[in-house]
């Protein structure tokens, strides 16, 4: 299991390093194209929207995946451990719900809506482009059971000891 999400991890950071490097790159030829040639580019904007959500998305996924997100968890580092196990499991079938309906039932519901939806600035349609939602949801749903499993193995702590408490 660890084999598998070190390799998706290493997969999703170049999905992401490429991404932004396209977006990089998209951003500074639109600007190029405004200042320089004063002929802006109406594609590239349209390009780098849809970059920078596939980038917040897969980017979202990473991070969850290194359990890396803002949690204010003062209150549970005060609690016995099987609590803090309780609560982590609670919040990681949370997380799995919320993933399940909204990213990946709802993304492809979207994906279907959208499907032959032309873009006025790029010559493809909407829907594969939507394709994000539950692509980013079937990778959070599949770090969410990794955590999940490896919290209730006792692999991993329910509550990571990643800064001190300040409090």
């Amino acid at each position: 299991m660890n084999a598998a999400k070190n390799a998706l991890d290493r997969v999703l950071t170049w999905t992401c390093v490429a991404l932004f490097a396209l977006l990089v790159v998209d951003v500074t030829w639109q600007v190029f194209a405004r200042q320089v040639l004063d002929q802006p580019s109406g594609w590239s904007e349209e390009l780098a929207k849809y970059l920078f959500i596939w980038l917040g998305l897969f980017g979202a996924a990473l991070v969850f995946g290194e359990r890396g997100h803002i949690a204010v968890e003062v209150a549970v580092r005060k609690l016995p451990v099987t609590v803090q196990k309780l609560l982590a499991v609670v919040v990681q079938l949370g997380v799995l719900t919320f993933t399940a309906l909204v990213l990946i039932w709802g993304g492809f519901s979207v994906v279907d809506l959208a499907w032959e939806q032309n873009l006025t600035g790029l010559p493809v349609n909407v829907g594969p482009l939507y394709l994000a939602l539950p692509i980013s949801g079937v990778l959070i749903a599949l770090y969410t059971i990794y955590h999940l499993v490896r919290i209730l193995t006792g692999a991993e702590r329910p509550v990571e000891d990643t800064e001190p408490d300040v409090v």
